[in-house]
């Protein structure tokens, strides 16, 4: 197993940096795989873009799913770990993994069954489009245990401090993907290619292999995975200990994309060549949240770890660190979006009429780029903390303000671009409410901070 980040002990920029930084440029890599498997897509054209957008909804609502094993492992593994309970840790690891296991099978089966009415939903008017997007569905969707047991590892090898070998495995499984893109999409000489299928066998290729990794990498540890036992009874208290600190965070997530799939139906009445604008937008503006979202990562696993060890000051100081990287790479993310939007959005649809739309999405949604960084950094100190139900309610209140918000400025003159415009605005409010409550949380550490001397 990679060398751990020790994130109880030494300066806090180089611990948080040092944990952080494999995770960012997983999110990166991530990001770039995201625009290349768009590009490839978009040469077949945005009908492609739609079918794959619809479908991919329900792959981004499959993360709100396993968000409840995830980040319930996480946190209590980070909070035994950082309290030098080793067997605890490997106990709460060991239902994670079970937990996700199950959401697989229930998820999956929902997927292949259910996809006509899934994709029914999002009211597309070109049957070929909705044929093709229930492929998409059932192919990523019905083999969605990889995805769920990669992002679980993920997250108790991060708290555990070892971002390296996720960072390894999943470059491994990006890489593979971009190869297999091509080939199984457009075909290869006399063999023929599958299309939007194709795309969806190479993304679950990659991921069976990610997890093939992890599975080697694994082995080789002493501190948690040596003690986890896949086929055990994990007590109940551990799984309700989980459930209370993931369910918040897994409901949030739901809802966010549930919200995102409304504000879908809403752009589809603008034409599909609209929807390929929100699925196109959304890969390019990843740039920012991906790497935001990998950065938070980190924080929740350094606070978590630091929190256990009542560590409270150093918690504290670690958030502020991350906030300000964050709130920096936003300000830039803000430069390129606004500053090349143009240049950016053609690189991946080639149609002339659909471009100026992808335009306004970028500069309306370059707005609101740092403050979405904050959101995400300070989501993932307050997780860290235990107060997943409170970053849940402040997400789910707003996010949820986008539908009324999109309706009543998708209604005006503004068009298609009052929908944007919901987005950006909303992210604002959120991350500047985020930070405010960090402030507030953090000022009850310093009571516990004085008890724990008296």
């Amino acid at each position: 197993m990679n060398k751990k980040v020790d994130l109880l002990k030494g300066h806090i920029f180089t611990s948080l940096t040092e944990l952080a930084l494999p995770i960012m440029i997983s999110a990166l890599i991530q990001m770039a795989y995201n625009l290349t498997d768009m590009a490839w897509i978009g040469i077949a054209g945005a009908p492609a873009v739609a079918a794959v957008g619809a479908g991919g909804m329900y792959v981004w609502l499959s993360q709100g799913v396993v968000a409840l094993a995830k980040m319930g492992g996480q946190v209590k593994v980070a909070h035994a770990l950082g309290g030098d309970r080793k067997e605890e840790a490997a106990v709460y690891a060991s239902g994670a993994l079970q937990l996700g296991l199950l959401f697989s099978v229930l998820f999956g089966g929902l997927c292949i069954f259910g996809a006509k009415p899934l994709i029914g939903f999002f009211g597309l008017s070109d049957s070929l489009i909705m044929e093709n997007a229930r492929t998409y569905l059932r192919i990523t969707c019905g083999l969605i245990v990889f995805s769920f047991m990669n992002v679980i590892l993920t997250g108790i090898l991060t708290a555990m401090g070892d971002s390296r070998t996720p960072l390894k495995a999943n470059t491994i499984g990006m890489v593979l993907n971009m190869i297999l893109d091509p080939f199984l999409i457009f075909g290869a000489g006399p063999v023929k290619g599958f299309g939007v299928g194709g795309a969806a066998a190479a993304t679950v290729i990659a991921q069976a292999v990610v997890f093939l990794v992890f599975l080697i990498a694994i082995r080789k540890d002493r501190l948690v995975f040596d003690k986890v036992r896949l086929i055990q009874k994990v007590p109940a208290d551990f799984i309700v200990s989980m459930i209370r600190i993931g369910f918040p965070a897994s409901v949030q997530n739901l809802i966010y994309t549930s919200i995102s799939m409304i504000i879908t139906r809403f752009v589809a009445e603008f034409g599909d060549a609209a929807v390929a604008v929100l699925r196109v937008g959304g890969q390019i503006e990843s740039i920012s949240w991906m790497t935001a979202d990998g950065f938070a990562g980190a924080i929740n696993s350094f606070v978590g770890q630091n929190y256990g060890a009542k560590q409270y000051t150093r918690v504290k100081k670690g958030y502020f660190t991350a906030a300000a990287v964050m709130f920096f790479w936003g300000i830039f993310c803000t430069f390129l979006l606004i500053v090349f939007p143009k240049q950016i959005f053609g690189l991946f649809i080639h149609e002339s009429d659909v471009i100026p739309m992808g335009v306004h999405y970028l500069v309306i949604l370059g707005v609101s780029q740092m403050f979405m960084c904050v959101e995400l950094t300070t989501v993932g100190a307050l997780s860290g903390l235990g107060k997943t139900l409170l970053s849940s309610v402040i997400s789910i209140v707003f996010t949820s303000a986008r539908i009324p918000l999109a309706m009543l400025l998708g209604s005006t003159v503004l068009g298609l671009d009052g929908i944007w415009w919901a987005f950006s605005i909303s992210s604002i409010l959120k991350g500047i409410l985020f930070f405010l409550c960090f402030i507030i949380v953090s000022r009850r550490l310093n009571v516990c901070q004085e008890k724990s001397f008296l």
